[in-house]
């Protein structure tokens, strides 16, 4: 290795470990992938084995990091952090992390070494998980959108399937390298009503906690995700209850989303019967309900 990244020593073979990635710095709607991220390392035995260099990756004055000044001088530094950590799930079986922030710089470079590390402990799978904005009723479970060649999880989840040109980010090129190499692929895109984009929204995280468990057979933790969405989703009907012009957006919303089966392999979500509101429309009706709702957490 290369002062690229650094290797730590573990006691722990890890062959054939699964491989999930929970990158942050592109878009995070219902802060899905923080989420996540947080709750695994909250609940889950854990061992930093790589961490990736910040001069090679990050643009500090894009990104600076957090210095705590206490009264007279600079009590701590806190850069970020990109690494890969060692984890045990509820039933003790080993899997490997990829958490941190995007990389700003050497995008080929960054992915050619997780490449490398994959191809020399034959990882068996990279699975990720991602969200954006997306016009659909938080009445509904939440939207899915799967990527990779993992035929399996798109047949049984993928909601949602454009033909689109998007703005790259670094794990579909990590899938993309991958999926070359031949390695089995999935990325979970979780559609977030956009409503709630700038929420936390914890059902977006329980979604992609389910998703990574189908891909992997791993077995997480997910009470007290569980437990905050139901709290959550009490707060958002009680502002639709008082909100006739917020209850009028969503039942446009309902309009929109197809008819017909339940559940994960429901039909594609489809085109609104009417014209759905214009984005300056739905900043206009929703940013009181927004402030609200911030308000409401942070009185809790």
């Amino acid at each position: 290795m290369t002062s690229f990244i650094r290797e730590f020593e573990t006691d722990q073979d890890l062959t054939g470990l699964p491989l999930i990635a929970l990158i942050s710095g592109f878009t995070d709607s219902g802060s899905t992938v923080a989420q996540l991220s947080d709750h695994l390392f909250a609940n889950l035995d854990h061992q930093l084995v790589f961490k990736f260099n910040n001069d090679d990756l990050l643009d500090y004055r894009s990104r600076r990091p957090a210095l705590f000044f206490e009264k007279d001088h600079i009590a701590s530094y806190e850069p970020p952090s990109l690494a890969i950590y060692l984890m045990w799930d509820e039933a003790e079986q080993p899997f490997l992390l990829l958490d941190g922030y995007e990389p700003d710089f050497r995008w080929e470079q960054f992915v050619t070494s997780v490449a490398d590390l994959v191809e020399r402990f034959q990882l068996s799978s990279f699975t990720w998980v991602h969200a954006i904005p997306f016009p659909i009723p938080h009445t509904r479970a939440t939207g899915i959108t799967v990527s990779g060649n993992r035929h399996d999880m798109i047949s049984k989840y993928s909601e949602w399937k454009p033909e689109t040109q998007v703005p790259g980010n670094v794990v579909h090129l990590l899938e993309f390298r991958l999926g070359e190499l031949g390695v089995a692929t999935a990325g979970f895109v979780m559609l977030v009503p956009h409503y709630l984009a700038d929420n936390e929204v914890p059902k977006a995280a329980v979604t992609g906690l389910e998703l990574l468990s189908a891909a992997t057979t791993l077995i997480f933790p997910s009470d007290d995700l569980r437990n905050e969405s139901v709290r959550f989703d009490a707060k958002v009907n009680k502002q639709v209850e008082e909100n006739p012009d917020l209850a009028k957006l969503i039942q446009g919303l309902e309009q929109g989303y197809s008819n017909g089966a339940t559940g994960p392999a429901r039909a594609p979500i489809g085109k609104p019967a009417n014209d759905p509101p214009s984005a300056d429309q739905i900043a206009d009706e929703l940013e009181n309900y927004l402030a609200n709702m911030r308000r409401n957490n942070d009185q809790d």
